[in-house]
């Protein structure tokens, strides 16, 4: 841990790691020249059985491949989406966009075509490379319902052939870029309801990579199973980079299966491995249930909600590591603080842990913006080379987000402690957090006032044991023309399916004759919370 002695919510930038911004192609450039024959990424089966594999040497040798292909097909700055799960060409792909000098866009394989049609348009993607299905989602349909609506999106391209998706490879020519250009486009929430398009630049993912190897000592473990969605900076950024600045072996699970998981870990001795909450506690039960060893983990990432000590007693009972909660957003690239191997129980449950290096973190006053006194509640706010560069084709958000001085405002609530150590006491914005998986409350309250007996909703985050956080939303009907009990459950979430995908519909539906309102007018949901909390509203 870092030893501080703070006079004020404000930790200063920290210099003791090493700091260079670079690009993805001079990063593999290095790494294929200082790795060229070890492992690199390898495939991992359904059943988990190693399928294919690259050394580094291979690995950047196919991204050139695809780089020169995508160059042939898009100018340099084109956006194109990429829509799949988590396999080897969903790496490669991201390596090669950057050598050709586009813009990835990254899609949730879980959506249907409203969401992808909204994601497309408002990237200006004018491809999607995606894969046939998943879990059972024809994705091509969806792919070929959004183009229907995007003539623009003038390519569709299968990751799965090989043909397809390097054809023009002997036409295109690899590019120059630099560390500052835009790499990815990543949507999230913003400081308002409606996704909005993070813009990435390599410089920033990459060194927040490094950061994390060297607070999570990825360096000393090898290699890492990437459980996580590769379509978050979770999994492109904190497994595929940091694997590969650190010269270890990425293994991408197509999809999270527990049992299958803890056989790979125990089979490849896996040091380093991260999840949400909710996928530890997953793992943790399969590994009882299938007398897996898992003592050969050293290191545990976890974020997306504040890991409970009953968590990390279970964690350090059948993997022997410690859990280190890892706290970030999209629009940092994303880490700003984690704990330390070593931190007391104490801090390992209550806090968030430490600032990462190279960059300043601070607890802002919302309203005067002046820097918080230690343990005061503000807005944790931060300030470096990881910040985005802005939301794409959103000035407004960019500027609401991104302050004068350069500080970027997390819209979450918090305090820090003289050593730094910060607490999160709160939310700014109303997002959900759901198993670590962002929601918002905007997209889904629009989308069931579709429902002509719906006159009014208000979707809330209430608290679960298990995920977090679930999706409740409280609904007036009209108040003229509407008559009987209203669509029950079944009605309402077969309405909302038809519209979003399956993690956005909510757990819980309740009819409101009234609502709780502010002064103004406006609905107050921390009240709706707590009222269903309380038992005072039933779902149906």
């Amino acid at each position: 841990m870092y030893t501080v002695a703070l006079t004020e919510a404000f930790f200063p930038a920290q210099t003791d790691t090493p700091f260079e911004l670079t690009t993805m192609r001079r990063m593999m450039e290095a790494q294929a020249a200082r790795h060229a024959d070890q492992p690199a990424l390898c495939e991992l089966t359904p059943d988990g059985a190693r399928g294919r594999a690259w050394t580094y040497r291979d690995l950047h040798e196919d991204a050139e491949r695809l780089g020169r292909a995508l160059a042939s097909r898009h100018a340099q700055g084109a956006r194109v989406a990429i829509f799949a799960n988590n396999i080897p060409e969903w790496v490669i792909f991201e390596l090669a966009a950057a050598y050709a000098g586009v813009v990835m866009v990254t899609v949730n394989p879980s959506f249907g075509p409203r969401e992808l049609t909204y994601v497309l348009r408002q990237s200006g993607a004018e491809a999607v490379y995606y894969v046939p299905s998943v879990r059972g989602s024809d994705l091509g349909a969806t792919v070929a319902a959004a183009r229907a609506e995007l003539p623009d999106v003038r390519h569709q391209i299968l990751l799965t052939d090989p043909a397809a998706l390097f054809a023009g490879e002997d036409e295109g020519a690899l590019r120059d870029t630099e560390p500052g250009d835009v790499v990815q486009i990543q949507y999230t929430s913003g400081t308002t309801g409606f996704p909005k398009g993070a813009l990435l630049h390599q410089g920033g993912i990459l060194q927040n990579a490094r950061d994390t190897a060297a607070r999570y000592r990825v360096g000393e473990s090898g290699g890492m199973i990437c459980a996580v969605p590769l379509f978050h900076t979770s999994g492109c950024v904190l497994c595929v980079l940091t694997t590969l600045l650190t010269g270890g072996e990425l293994l991408t699970a197509p999809m999270f299966d527990p049992v299958m998981i803890v056989d790979v870990v125990e089979r490849e001795q896996i040091a380093f491995m991260g999840g949400v909450p909710t996928m530890l506690v997953a793992m943790m039960e399969a590994a009882r249930q299938t007398g897996k060893d898992m003592t050969c983990v050293n290191g545990i990432m976890s974020g997306g909600s504040m890991v409970a000590p009953e968590l990390v007693r279970k964690a350090r009972e059948v993997f022997g590591a410690t859990v280190q909660i890892i706290y970030g957003q999209t629009e940092a690239s994303p880490g700003i603080t984690a704990a330390w191997p070593g931190d007391a129980e104490a801090d390992l449950c209550g806090t968030i842990g430490q600032p990462y290096p190279h960059m300043d973190v601070a607890i802002l006053d919302p309203k005067t913006g002046a820097v918080a006194p230690l343990d005061a509640q503000g807005e944790i706010c931060v300030r470096g080379y990881n910040v985005m560069t802005g939301y794409n084709d959103n000035p407004e958000a960019t500027a609401a987000t991104i302050d004068g001085e350069g500080w970027l405002h997390t819209g979450d609530l918090g305090t820090m402690d003289a050593r730094g150590y910060l607490k999160i006491t709160g939310r700014v914005k109303e997002m959900i957090i759901r198993g670590g998986e962002n929601l918002f409350p905007a997209e889904i309250e629009t989308a069931i006032l579709e429902h002509p007996e719906v006159a009014e909703a208000a979707v809330v985050g209430v608290p679960d044991d298990t995920w977090g956080e679930l999706v409740a939303c409280f609904m007036r009907r009209p108040s003229d023309g509407a008559s009987g009990p209203g669509p029950d459950a079944a009605a309402l979430k077969g309405f909302i399916r038809e519209r979003l995908s399956p993690q956005k519909t909510p757990t819980y539906w309740i009819w409101v004759s009234e609502w709780p309102l502010t002064g103004s007018g406006k609905i107050q949901k921390f009240a709706l919370r707590e009222m269903f909390v309380r038992g005072d509203l039933q779902a149906l």
